[in-house]
């Protein structure tokens, strides 16, 4: 078999779950959306805060859907046709997470996971472009990297690819272990430690802990990417694998730049590689990816195209030739410092102003006005010549930097935006998630540059 395809008693022995219909023939294909249902798929009914998924069965299976693996809860009084399989766990996100480590057992390649508090889809991305020149690589979508996310992503592995390489996020302590165990990496790369999901951890030694649930997991023999001279994750690090630093300081490292022409050293010998970037952040990225890859015996190409996940950093166009730097897909204290750096050396580049949309930066904790804060401060610093704070939080950055617009929403932000920009400047757009910042490069009909 190339892809999982499971009987309705091995889906019951492996999670556990009660066989409460056999359903016709076996299912093929996984999904946790009853609007994403292909022919043959298990539909795996996620209980959530407010609605269980399960309800949503009789959809899913009306949209195709073999059968259906749900909570006790959901499957009280469910209706289903005979053909249609149905299996009943008391937490169908724990039996979903048991059925992808079962199919991990059947991948003989290297499996690559990758996390960090920022810059890890990037880094997978370009990961991703790095093994994609060796052999086929099956490279985990969107943010698909959570506890239901990155499991899906598993199911979907063809076993005959060459090389896999998942990305994972957490909350909470303990959320890496589980995703580790499920996904079984050989290779482990920790981008970085910064203040995230402080009002979840608490501090930034727990984002730590927490991150280095990864590198606890991996096999002995295995190998640990991590950023040189990072204090806060050396007590994580392990005698029995093998530990390659990246960065400045680090055993792969970027001695010269020339343009998008860089000079990477790893190992005693020198790769040059011409990419398709110019970010400072993801020149570091570079260096992590080079050492997965390395791990893997892989070498960075002599010239690298990467297609970056959207809402990370796209230059795009408008009118007047004025451009915008689409980062809004999240934001944190760590990653505005890196688009800051990227807004100010792009402006430079390019002659005109500097412009930041800025949003609330969420999940901060009790520190969260003194973080913001210092984003105003950090923004004065980057060489910013407008500031536009969006959501009350942003505001005090807005305060720290002198003299911004405050708005309250993105519409907003998006509404008042044409008139405040001239001939030549260069945009920063980025916030958290929950802002929906994405309208302000949208309202300003931006196009990829």
């Amino acid at each position: 078999m190339s892809r999982p395809h499971f009987t309705p008693e091995a889906l019951a022995g492996i999670t556990g779950s009660q066989l409460v219909n056999p359903g016709e023939g076996s299912s093929s294909g996984f999904s946790s959306d009853s609007r994403e249902i292909d022919p043959g798929n298990l539909f795996v009914g996620i209980p959530g805060e407010r609605v269980d998924g399960g309800t949503k069965t009789a959809d899913a299976v009306s949209a195709g859907a073999w059968g259906a693996l749900v909570s006790p809860a959901a499957a009280d009084g469910l209706v289903l046709p005979q053909s249609a399989g149905l299996l009943v766990h008391p937490d169908p996100v724990a039996a979903l997470g048991l059925l992808a480590a079962a199919w991990r057992t059947h991948l003989s390649c290297p499996v690559i996971a990758i996390t960090g508090s920022t810059g890890k889809t990037s880094t997978k991305d370009i990961l991703g472009a790095i093994l994609s020149t060796a052999g086929t690589t099956f490279i985990s979508g969107g943010n698909r990297n959570t506890e239901v996310g990155l499991p899906l992503e598993v199911l979907r592995i063809d076993n005959t690819v060459d090389f896999v390489v998942l990305e994972m996020a957490m909350r909470a302590e303990g959320e890496i272990a589980e995703l580790t165990r499920i996904a079984a990496p050989t290779v482990g790369v920790v981008i970085n430690v910064g203040p995230v999901h402080l009002e979840t951890l608490g501090s930034i030694e727990a984002v730590a802990n927490a991150k280095g649930e990864l590198i606890a997991g991996l096999p002995a023999g295995a190998v640990s990417v991590t950023p040189a001279l990072d204090g806060l994750l050396a007590p994580h690090l392990r005698s029995d694998l093998r530990s390659v630093t990246f960065g400045p300081g680090g055993d792969c490292r970027l001695v010269a730049a020339e343009g998008r022409g860089l000079t990477v050293e790893l190992d005693g010998g020198r790769h040059e590689v011409e990419v398709d970037f110019d970010q400072p952040h993801n020149r570091l990225n570079l260096l992590a990816a080079v050492a997965a890859a390395s791990a893997v015996g892989v070498k960075p190409p002599k010239s690298l195209e990467v297609p970056f996940s959207g809402l990370r950093g796209q230059r795009k166009a408008i009118d007047r030739e004025i451009v915008v730097i689409d980062d809004c897909y999240n934001a944190n204290p760590m990653s505005m410092s890196a688009a800051l750096a990227d807004l100010s050396e792009e402006s430079l580049r390019r002659g005109g102003r500097a412009v930041a949309v800025l949003g609330d930066m969420l999940e901060l904790g009790p520190d969260e006005v003194s973080l913001h804060a210092q984003l105003g401060a950090d923004v004065a610093s980057a060489g910013v010549d407008v500031l536009v704070t969006v959501g009350p939080l942003a505001a005090h950055a807005g305060s720290a930097f002198g003299v911004a617009v405050q708005v309250a929403s993105a519409e907003e932000a998006a509404a008042m935006l044409p008139d405040l920009l001239e001939p030549g400047d260069t945009v920063l757009v980025k916030g958290s998630r929950g802002l929906g910042l994405e309208v302000v490069a949208e309202g300003l009909g931006a196009v990829d540059a």
